[in-house]
């Protein structure tokens, strides 16, 4: 991508005439960069396409916006991930490229903002060499917690015992490191004890997968680690704009995904799954339905089509791909990742409700990027409702003001 745009190409994006567009460096909209000829600017590409998509976002205000908000206008600025030509970024990485390498852990290290390039990890390699921080004394879970929560949902398991957790001696004197409180989350996931190894082999130790399989599930951890402002990171960015604790930030992300209308869409789609397989006839393949079709990747879900691709060695993923392959046929009927992590839980054998557990663990990564990325932003969110009941005593009229 350019770094420099010249005025025409600067106006052309922002589809404006060249007098508006000196309006705008002159109301400090945009920035101008003098390139050393008479009467001639450059402007800076990224400032450019951020001004394209406030102006953008505007023109939905009002009313547009309650037409639209299932999946909402964006209401936040964020440097974390991008959905845009098909494909998920985190910050600037393709995020299919990662998947095909790199472990949870270093895909955290660049949503959290890491630098530098990513190095392939060995096969062997013990940790990740992203540069990530994690902590040196794993903290196991307190023998009471473990009692308590042993048979506890996953999720609820972890929204009632990561804050008694979290304040665990080995993290109180100065809050708990991310990268320790995702290790803290899987041990809660999965019931199992805290250690440092890489957290898709503690995923794949936990249920007792091997090869591809825990190559599927490293690929599906990192697919899955954000995207982009959806309900779950939204609701992280409300509670830590309020300057709550990381442990209570996750525990609301937690709540959101618990929801059947975000987290739940995979269940939907392994019930159409399983219906398909055995030839019910109960559940057809139309487009939207949970697990079928995506409102932002018209051309299909690229996380679920990586994962799909990876099982394709696996025998025992024969009737699922075939299942895929007919849903991609029908327009707004591709698979998107709901039926990619209903796929995973089929074709591993992996335990019930494992694909809510992926998508938690994965997700922690971005939730925990989104509350430092608010807290650096400053400022509590608190949006304005519109009032649309009875006026009572104002009668006939509305109240003036906002």
């Amino acid at each position: 991508m350019k770094k420099e745009l010249s005025s025409k190409e600067a106006a052309a994006i922002l589809g404006v005439s060249a007098a508006t567009l000196y309006a705008y460096v002159s109301r400090g909209m945009l920035t101008s960069i003098a390139d050393g000829k008479a009467r001639s600017k450059r402007y800076a590409h990224e400032e450019v396409l951020r001004l394209a998509a406030r102006k953008a976002d505007g023109k939905r205000a009002g009313h547009a916006v309650a037409a639209a908000m299932s999946w909402g206008v964006p209401v936040l600025e964020s440097r974390i991930s991008l959905i845009a030509d098909g494909k998920l970024f985190y910050r600037g990485q393709d995020s299919s490229a990662l998947a095909a390498h790199a472990t949870l852990e270093q895909a955290a290290a660049i949503l959290w903002g890491a630098t530098g390039t990513l190095a392939a990890p060995s096969p062997q390699a013990a940790a990740p060499s992203q540069p990530a921080p994690s902590p040196a004394a794993p903290t196991p879970l307190p023998p009471a917690v473990a009692e308590l929560a042993r048979d506890m949902a996953p999720l609820q398991r972890a929204m009632a015992y990561l804050p008694l957790v979290a304040a665990a001696p080995a993290g109180r004197e100065a809050g708990t490191p991310p990268a320790q409180l995702m290790r803290m989350l899987a041990g809660l996931l999965l019931n199992a004890e805290i250690t440092a190894e890489p957290l898709h082999r503690q995923v794949a130790r936990a249920w007792g997968v091997h090869g591809i399989g825990e190559e599927l599930l490293r690929a599906a951890l990192v697919l899955m680690a954000d995207h982009e402002l959806n309900t779950s990171a939204f609701t992280v960015r409300c509670v830590a704009s309020t300057g709550a604790a990381l442990p209570a930030v996750l525990c609301a992300g937690l709540a959101a995904l618990s929801g059947p209308e975000h987290g739940g869409h995979y269940l939907m789609a392994k019930d159409v799954i399983v219906a398909q397989l055995n030839g019910t006839g109960a559940a057809e393949l139309v487009p939207m339905r949970p697990g079928f079709g995506h409102p932002l990747y018209s051309d299909g879900d690229p996380r679920a089509t990586q994962l799909l691709e990876m099982m394709e060695p696996l025998p025992q993923a024969a009737g699922v791909l075939a299942l895929a392959a007919k849903a991609a046929a029908i327009k707004g009927a591709e698979p998107n990742s709901d039926f990619a992590l209903a796929a995973l839980e089929l074709v591993l054998g992996l335990p019930p409700h494992s694909g809510i557990v992926l998508f938690a663990l994965a997700r922690s990564a971005g939730w925990l990027a989104h509350a430092a990325e608010q807290a650096a932003d400053g400022g509590m969110i608190r949006p304005r409702a519109r009032y649309v009941g009875k006026f009572g005593e104002f009668g006939e009229s509305a109240p003036s003001g906002p």
